[in-house]
């Protein structure tokens, strides 16, 4: 049995659909989130299965996440697996057209809150030698698309860094993956939106797209397998979801 999980973001989408699928397993959960209230509804749900402890903890704030740490009950403290969950895609305006504060706030979220909590979490693990690091990247870091510029910057950033930390870590039982999902249909596109989710919805129209539950299956999946098998990268997408063409701008001929 694993000592325990560490969830961030884990108050919805992805995260929380990772803490129903652990939480089925009997394995104990720390569920870490900026809303305690999310939280405190999840753990009425899931408590029944497995122990949960549940933190508000914003990750861009490197002294909270070293607040967690220092404060983690001792039945929770030696953590075994790391779902970097906790991330964010705001505005969907050209480079010229963005707005700074959106970009800080994805780069803050996205990698530095990233960073707090691994370089927290692998300091037990190489102790220990033992662990497990999952990174919720996005096909975004792989696939530029108009509109996604700094979000897709902070998602090539996740999965290059999950490649330094397998180099890093060659030698010790530390495994690192990195899971890059295409369409999903969860809250993602209401925050990138604002809250309008007429908007959002939009996104999703007419097509079949994964489900939080299916990256949860992925990620547990990938957890479950023999220690000595490491799952370096997957990226997935629904069947309604492939490569576009790239663009070609026909204007440019005479100007």
């Amino acid at each position: 049995m694993l000592s325990s999980i560490l969830i961030t973001g884990a108050s919805s989408g992805f995260g929380e659909a990772c803490a129903h699928k652990f939480a089925e397993a009997g394995y104990p959960l720390i569920l870490v989130a900026r809303r305690i209230d999310k939280l405190n509804d999840i753990k009425a749900r899931l408590e029944q299965n497995c122990p949960i402890h549940i933190s508000s903890v914003d990750v861009r704030d490197q002294k909270q996440v070293e607040q967690l740490f220092q404060t983690l009950p001792e039945e929770f403290k030696d953590i075994d697996i790391l779902i970097n969950s906790a991330g964010l895609a705001l505005g969907l305006e050209p480079a010229h057209e963005a707005d700074m504060d959106n970009w800080k706030i994805m780069v803050e979220t996205n990698i530095n809150g990233l960073l707090h909590v691994s370089k927290e979490a692998l300091s037990g693990m190489v102790a220990r030698n033992k662990g497990h690091i999952i990174n919720i990247g996005s096909i975004a870091g792989s696939w530029p698309y108009p509109g996604g510029n700094v979000y897709g910057a902070t998602k090539s950033f996740v999965q290059s860094f999950s490649q330094a930390l397998r180099a890093d870590l060659i030698g010790k039982r530390i495994r690192i993956s990195n899971i890059d999902p295409g369409l999903a249909d969860t809250n993602f596109s209401t925050v990138r939106f604002m809250g309008d989710r007429d908007k959002a919805d939009q996104v999703y129209k007419d097509t079949k797209p994964l489900t939080a539950e299916d990256i949860a299956n992925i990620i547990f999946w990938t957890t479950s397998l023999p220690e000595h098998v490491n799952i370096n990268n997957i990226e997935v997408m629904p069947v309604c979801q492939a490569w576009s063409a790239m663009t070609i701008d026909r204007s440019m001929e005479n100007n």
